[in-house]
């Protein structure tokens, strides 16, 4: 049997490399797994046709699609492959990362876990279309992206139930003021950011609703099964207990974006979202369940969300600020961060006046 691992395994190396990657571009460890998960699955004929294909979008992992014939079918098993990126360890606890993504699989949400390896992990891969920029616009879809996110706001995870936004913030700051230059320092202002996050707490320190927010809602993490019009979300490396009005706003956020472009860092705002099309995301999404909100209800919780979208660009301008300096994905951080910054100083005399 070691023999006959040990044989599979060497012809899955030669496959990688006849599939256009580097010698010791995919990692031995995971190559291991996927030859032990083939053998227990007993269905690989030729590891030799192994295909590799790297997903777009991604840029804090590397993702990769990876398939190989089945025994005894004209059909491919196919699997995710998620090689975590560099540096993430500043931004979220890749432990905390790996519980959350198998409670949620235990329970029914998202790809099931089928192993991890040092640097990375294979997942279950989804048989359902991945969004692209322009569904977030659909209002069919965006209603059943709603009552999908009030779902997951309920759920009740293990750990502390408090907000993490702040902290978490003030942590990503200090980096941010570590790494970056002098010239960087001075253009973001951040050492200007101290204040402004202790303002915007202030600003919310009022009664509001906490859940489990997915905190990255952009359409690369919402998939859907076009024969049963079910929406899976999917990547939670930032989930954690946040004002829900936090989470929607990040997703408002996420649609001036289109990361499968030419220049995936550039960001439109003018997509983003009216006042209505943002009423009828908080009405569907307060309608979950059968629920029926107020008028009042509903434009209490949009008023809460656009306030918050300020938050959500200084999150993601502190990371493209730290990303600059530990991720070699092709995507510009620095410009990125420079609109997000640029857009937080824009809206906040609109919004909240300090």
């Amino acid at each position: 049997m070691k023999s006959c691992v040990l044989a599979l395994f060497d012809s899955c190396l030669k496959a990688v490399k006849s599939n256009g990657f580097a010698e010791g571009r995919l990692p031995a460890e995971l190559m291991k797994l996927l030859v032990s998960l083939a053998e227990t699955w007993g269905d690989v004929i030729d590891m030799g046709n192994l295909k590799v294909e790297q997903l777009k979008g991604a840029m804090t992992n590397e993702v990769f699609k990876i398939s190989w014939p089945m025994k005894n079918q004209d059909s491919r098993r196919t699997v995710l492959v998620r090689l975590y990126g560099e540096g993430v360890e500043l931004f979220f606890n890749r432990d905390e990362e790996i519980q959350t993504f198998e409670c949620m699989s235990k329970h029914g949400y998202g790809p099931r876990l089928l192993g991890h390896f040092p640097g990375g992990r294979v997942e279950e891969f989804i048989h359902a279309r991945t969004l692209s920029a322009d569904d977030l616009g659909n209002p069919a879809l965006s209603a059943l992206i709603a009552d999908k996110m009030r779902e997951f706001h309920k759920l009740d995870m293990a750990g502390p139930k408090h907000i993490g936004l702040w902290d978490r913030m003030r942590n990503w700051l200090t980096e941010a003021k570590r790494l970056c230059s002098e010239e960087h320092l001075k253009e973001f202002c951040l050492d200007e950011l101290d204040n402004e996050l202790e303002k915007l707490e202030n600003e919310f320190k009022v009664k509001q609703e906490i859940g489990f927010c997915h905190n990255d809602l952009q359409y690369g993490n919402i998939m859907i099964d076009e024969n049963t019009r079910s929406i899976t979300l999917i990547d939670y490396e930032y989930a954690s207990y946040n004002p829900v009005a936090y989470d929607i706003a990040n997703h408002f956020c996420e649609m001036a974006a289109d990361y499968h472009t030419e220049t995936p860092h550039i960001l439109d705002y003018n997509k983003y979202p009216g006042l209505e099309e943002r009423l009828q995301f908080v009405r569907a999404y307060q309608s979950h369940a059968g629920h029926k909100p107020t008028e009042s209800e509903v434009e209490q919780l949009a008023n809460e969300t656009e306030k918050y979208a300020l938050a959500s660009h200084l999150f993601w301008g502190l990371w493209g600020v730290i990303s600059e300096h530990v991720n070699s994905i092709d995507f510009d951080y620095l410009e990125y961060a420079r609109q997000r910054f640029q857009q937080y100083r824009l809206r906040k005399p609109q919004l909240i006046g300090i």
